[in-house]
């Protein structure tokens, strides 16, 4: 016989499928513990209320209890709200309020010193549920909650753990308790309008199964919609009838996990004997997780009484009102706080798992996650705190963190489907040409098209390096005819509008659409520029072969040949006799040399080293000069040479000529607003085939002078028809083409990563190159047009400068060498001629005066004497006269100076 009894009291709704388990598995909790622990000298006195499924019942329950019943301890009440009020009560008497299904996680011993939670409160399960959503790639969900404590107690833990897996609420949908069906079918219409399919309910059984009831009959429990229940619909559904578990086919739920052992289906056994045969209401309920709790809660409260060693119990302060609801006159018990103590240090094994407490609340555990097909619960995989999902729960302990939807069994979806819910539709521009880009193709007897193209692949090579498993569906912008059903910023305006989750094509990034979508990092560049008719008139120039070396060439080389054949004439006519002569006879031997040198026709020799090297380098110039002409001539007669019949967008808007551009495309706006083309001007085009016959045309014949479009466009357009077309340009700059998807989408910043990385990938891209633009053979040069329609200038100075400067330097330092060694081997003569000390200029021209004077003295003498003088003095010299004249100047030229000579350096020289 037991020497002391704890009067403990039980807080439940009776009138609940809960409430009533709860209460038989209190009961038998009691019984099976004392059995087992015959010897114990405490027992447990049990005082049930009933609080009605009402707060302020609950707390007057819970102060019946404490004040006339003088309970040590309150276990429940079951809602979240009611403990609350009750945690109260518990901390201002000192009683312990042990609740086994009020889950939410702002009840902690923080606030409540004396509330403990034998159960995992809510937050527990956030981490598995965003693990859930990660595991399927699904990156937008709808939480729909019932407005109480318990509902939005929630979302504030979910949104922390969703942002952790950048996953995010578009919208919260709060359904009140008391709502009408015609509030919640309204509801359901605004939800059933949004883009997301995805739904996460948070509310309890009784909310929960109008709810679905609902969903059903709208429509919404078919394929391509997702719905997941939380712990606290999930753990009831043995307790909802048949009907409303028709309308849940295809959900996915998360609960605890409870491991089934040979006392737990002893205790199964025993329980559907002495309950289920008496109560018909209870034959079709199976284990309930809730009333497992409860049956926990008993055994480790029996546990703490034992343990606390309880002498005598009793409250400070009786007492004194005889009101049974009086708040002032609660006592304080004198074994509360010891036995709070005693009740968080308790550790076994119970039914629903092992029982452990850290700061009041039940140690997080395993989840496992069902399926519900044909009125029951299929188990497809389970969630660990430390090792994520895995589809059997012995594996746990083997693998490592996993959030991969292949750790999960296949779940049949809503719609009894296998395909998983909420695939991105996206929609495809629809174009006559072009198809490189993007390309569909009709099936006759399918209804899907076959979608393809250089956008399609750099697309789905991104979804391969992202981290999360993307369903989609392809669908391309067409009308019931299957033609393109309106421009490209209609089809990004169905994303706004939430008939598309994406736009995937040759979209260009530009301001105005960013202010509706959102677009990922540019896959390809971008500028918009023109394609214009080249003209070929080079064949029909009269002076074409003056084209090859542009005029400052051409004064370049005469100039230097004048140059080489005076420095041949300095360096050879001391020493080679064919640079001797009359001075004008010398003169000339210097024109025709230099320009002998160009053909290699000359006929002096020459003797000097110093000429011979520089004549050497100068033939090596020439030489190079020869072939570039001949090469750069050849071309011009042979290749086809054009020229683009305009470059500036200023001639074409002055001379009114018609200007094409892509149908569709942006760029109509762009040469609007942007250029000022008047719209009159204006016509649109589909096909590289269509650009040509317009350009070909011309403006005047019913074509176009120009088309503008983006450069890719363009240089598909030259590979197939550049020999007659160039590009010029740019002149408007574009970012690129990306992928669009709704503003603020999480998915933007994964697809531009992994865009990134595709387009980094040299081999990858390469390939996709390939593969879409294999059949354009014609290689382009950079500014996209074919290579035999390149304008090429003709050759300048610029590109043969180096040698020229070889030429000169080598010149120089050859009479630079010639004037050192001659400067010696003569002297000055004494006369009137007083040369500037220092000047190596005068140095020189006295050597070749010297050098030279019996020349300079017979053409000055012939010159005077065989021309009439005005005055009628000075006869011409007799032949003997200039004979002596010469031989005179031959045998004593080097030591004599006369006046005349004198006097022609001094006009040479500037002197005098």
């Amino acid at each position: 016989m037991a020497d002391d009894v704890i009067r403990v009291g039980v807080v439940l709704d009776l009138n609940t499928t809960v409430g009533k388990v709860a209460e038989s598995y209190i009961l038998m909790a009691v019984y099976d513990f004392y059995a087992v622990n015959a010897n114990y000298r405490t027992r447990l006195s049990l005082f049930t209320r009933d609080s009605k499924d009402d707060v302020v019942g609950a707390a007057c329950a819970a102060l019946d209890l404490m004040k006339n019943e003088k309970v040590h301890a309150v276990i429940g009440p079951q809602s979240s709200a009611q403990a609350k009020f009750v945690a109260n009560l518990g901390e201002r008497a000192h009683v312990p309020i042990l609740s086994f299904s009020a889950t939410s996680p702002f009840l902690s011993t923080n606030h409540n010193p004396f509330f403990i939670q034998t159960t995992q409160d809510d937050s527990a399960q956030v981490k598995a549920i965003a693990a859930l959503i990660q595991a399927y790639g699904w990156r937008e969900v709808i939480p729909i909650y019932e407005d109480t404590d318990y509902g939005n107690d929630l979302i504030l833990y979910l949104i922390d753990a969703f942002q952790e897996v950048d996953v995010r609420f578009p919208y919260r949908s709060v359904i009140s308790p008391s709502s009408k069906d015609s509030d919640i079918l309204e509801e359901l219409k605004k939800l059933k309008a949004m883009q997301t399919r995805v739904f996460l309910v948070h509310m309890t059984a009784s909310l929960g199964s109008k709810l679905f009831v609902h969903v059903k009959n709208s429509g919404m429990m078919s394929e391509g919609y997702a719905w997941i229940t939380t712990q606290g619909l999930s753990s009831l559904l043995d307790t909802i009838n048949s009907k409303i578990m028709d309308s849940m086919q295809g959900v996915l739920g998360i609960r605890p996990y409870i491991r089934i052992s040979k006392d737990l289906e002893d205790f199964e056994r025993r329980w559907t004997t002495n309950y289920t045969s008496r109560k018909t209401n209870y034959k079709t309920l199976g284990l309930n997780l809730f009333g497992l709790r409860a049956y926990d809660t008993i055994w480790a409260l029996a546990m703490a009484v034992e343990k606390a060693n309880i002498e005598h119990s009793g409250f400070l302060k009786q007492n004194a009102s005889e009101s049974k609801v009086d708040l002032a006159a609660i006592g304080v018990s004198e074994i509360g706080p010891m036995l709070l103590n005693k009740i968080a240090s308790t550790r076994f094994q119970g039914l629903s798992g092992y029982f452990d407490l850290v700061k009041g609340q039940m140690r997080a555990s395993t989840f496992e996650i069902f399926n519900v097909i044909e009125r029951r619960e299929r188990i497809i995989g389970y969630w660990n705190p430390k090792k994520g999902l895995s589809q059997e729960i012995d594996d746990i302990s083997e693998i490592a963190y996993s959030t991969s939807k292949d750790k999960l069994k296949p779940p049949i979806w809503p719609g009894d489907t296998t395909n998983q819910p909420k695939k991105l539709r996206i929609g495809i521009p629809i174009g006559d040409g072009f198809n490189e880009f993007i390309k569909v193709q009709w099936h006759p007897h399918k209804g899907e098209p076959k979608v393809s193209g250089f956008s399609i692949d750099v697309f789905l090579a991104a979804l391969d390096i992202l981290p999360f498993p993307l369903p989609h569906e392809f669908v391309p912008y067409v009308n019931e005819n299957r033609q393109s059903a309106g421009t490209y910023d209609q089809l990004l305006s169905q994303i706004k509008l939430k008939n598309f989750d994406a736009v995937v094509g040759d979209t260009t990034i530009v301001a105005s659409r960013s202010s509706y979508v959102d677009f990922t990092l540019p896959y390809s560049e971008s500028s918009v520029s023109m394609v214009v008719l080249m003209k070929d008139n080079e064949k029909k120039n009269m002076w074409i072969f003056l084209k090859p070396l542009s005029w400052d060439l051409w004064l370049a080389t005469v100039a230097t040949s004048i140059f080489i054949g005076f420095v041949t004439w300095v360096l050879e006519r001391h020493v080679n006799s064919q640079f001797r002569g009359r001075f004008d006879q010398q003169i000339r031997t210097i024109f025709l040399f230099s320009f002998a040198t160009l053909t290699s026709t000359q006929r002096e020799k020459v003797v000097n080293s110093g000429s011979r090297v520089v004549l050497f380098i100068w033939a090596f110039t020439l030489l190079i000069l020869t072939q570039s002409y001949t090469a750069s001539l050849a071309s011009m007669l042979t290749v086809q040479k054009l020229k683009p019949e305009f470059d500036d967008v200023t001639e074409i808007k002055r001379n009114g000529y018609f200007v094409g551009y892509q149908k569709d495309s942006f760029v109509r706006e762009l040469l609007v607003e942007q250029l000022n083309i008047d719209e009159s001007k204006l016509k649109a085009y589909s096909t590289p085939e269509e650009y040509d016959e317009a350009l070909s045309n011309g403006s005047d014949n019913g074509g176009v002078a120009v088309i503008v479009d983006e450069i890719p466009y363009i240089k598909l357009f030259l590979s197939k028809y550049g020999s007659r077309y160039a590009m010029v340009g740019p002149i408007y700059k574009t970012d690129g083409f990306g992928f669009a998807f709704p503003r603020g989408s999480p998915l933007v910043s994964y697809i531009s990563r992994a865009t990134l990385n595709v387009t980094e990938d040299k081999d990858k891209m390469t390939d996709i190159i390939r593969k879409n633009f294999a059949s354009q053979t014609t290689s382009t040069g950079d500014n996209g047009s074919a290579a035999c329609s390149t304008y090429s200038p003709s050759l300048g100075v610029d590109s043969f400068g180096g040698l020229f400067i070889i030429v000169g330097v080598a010149s120089l330092l050859s009479l630079l060498l010639y004037v050192v060694k001659k400067f010696p081997h003569f002297h000055w003569k004494n006369s009137n001629i007083v040369p500037l000390k220092g000047s190596l200029w005068l140095s020189f021209i006295e050597l070749v005066k010297h050098s030279n004077q019996k020349y300079l003295r017979s053409w000055f003498f012939w010159s005077n004497e065989s021309t009439p003088s005005p005055e009628g003095f000075g006869a011409s010299p007799s032949m003997d006269e200039m004979r002596k004249h010469s031989r005179t100047s031959s045998e004593g030229a080097d030591d004599v100076a006369i006046d005349a000579d004198d006097e022609i350096w001094r006009c040479i020289c500037g002197r005098g």
